[in-house]
């Protein structure tokens, strides 16, 4: 067996698979299928102050290889999840990433604060393709990924910061260093693509929001590219994610340059994606030799 333990700002992961927000919940439908603690982490459902009721219906799209979204944020809001859903996850003993998003600075601000210490980290959700303001919009300036990071890092004495970068930008480089420069501790990426898919018997947009958010196994050679730009950008860690369905897929992403990885879609079409994922890279890495998944890290050789 491979040692799969890595550390990202100070805290131990048993493995650098993490469930990616909005495709795991709160990891109680998961735990139905199989004992969750076997993974590293978990990110949870994007979580804002109060509740929301997400986009109408129908929200979610299936294309070649890809799936589209347009939840819109769908979630029960801060105060329950600290009531009914952290408990769980802290009895689980996976590391609790909490996403978090909102509509303005005081949002974000807010809900940094009330979650400081009571995670393990929190996933600064800037980067949602499919909410009409906010987080989409904070996160494609860099000067605006600036501000909202510093200002969300002063509520955050206890706990480390992940800024999620959107791919929907002019620089993954600049948006990343940014990041960094408004005291990220580690940045993740990437959110989904922007996309549309289209009832041509109807004429219509198949999703209600006419857009969404596009994810899957088909946006993989994109995101891995973005994450090798990202990881040489900064000093900071990164986690990388965007279609990981083996788990040869995630030690690429590992290879260019990622300390961990998140898998998103993977759940959807397996629901035993992760465990799998898990078993795929210690056996990769024992065939290969390597008794270490860190030391597989930005080991990319550019031809």
């Amino acid at each position: 067996m491979a040692n799969l333990n890595v550390n990202i700002c100070g805290v131990q992961f048993k493995n650098p698979v993490i469930a990616a927000s909005g495709t795991y919940g709160f990891g109680k439908e998961f735990e139905e299928v199989y004992d969750i603690s076997v993974i590293g982490g978990v990110s949870t459902k994007g979580t804002t102050m109060e509740p929301r009721l997400g986009n109408p219906v129908p929200r979610i799209a299936e294309g070649s290889s890809v799936i589209l979204n347009a939840v819109g944020l769908q979630n029960p809001g801060v105060e329950h999840f600290i009531e009914e859903d952290l408990p769980f996850l802290k009895e689980k003993g996976v590391v609790i990433i909490a996403n978090v998003a909102g509509s303005t600075l005081d949002d974000y601000k807010h809900i940094c604060r009330r979650l400081n210490g009571l995670v393990d980290m929190i996933e600064l959700n800037i980067s949602c393709p499919n909410v009409h303001a906010g987080g989409m919009a904070l996160g494609i300036k860099p000067q605006n990924i600036r501000e909202v990071t510093k200002i969300t890092k002063a509520e955050l004495s206890k706990t480390p910061l992940i800024v999620k970068l959107s791919p929907n930008v002019e620089s993954i480089p600049v948006n990343a260093k940014a990041a960094e420069e408004g005291g990220a501790d580690c940045i993740s990426l990437v959110n989904t693509f922007t996309g549309m898919a289209i009832d041509l018997e109807r004429r219509r947009p198949v999703i209600a929001n006419n857009t969404g958010g596009v994810s899957g196994a088909g946006i993989k050679p994109i995101a891995l590219r973005m994450v090798y730009e990202a990881a040489h950008a900064v000093r900071i860690p990164v986690i990388g994610m965007g279609g990981i369905m083996t788990g040869r897929d995630a030690l690429e992403f590992m290879c260019a340059g990622a300390s961990a990885v998140q898998v998103g879609t993977a759940n959807f079409t397996d629901s035993l994606a992760m465990p799998r994922i898990i078993k795929e890279m210690n056996d990769w890495l024992d065939a290969h030799g390597i008794a270490d998944v860190n030391r597989i890290v930005n080991t990319l050789k550019l031809n």
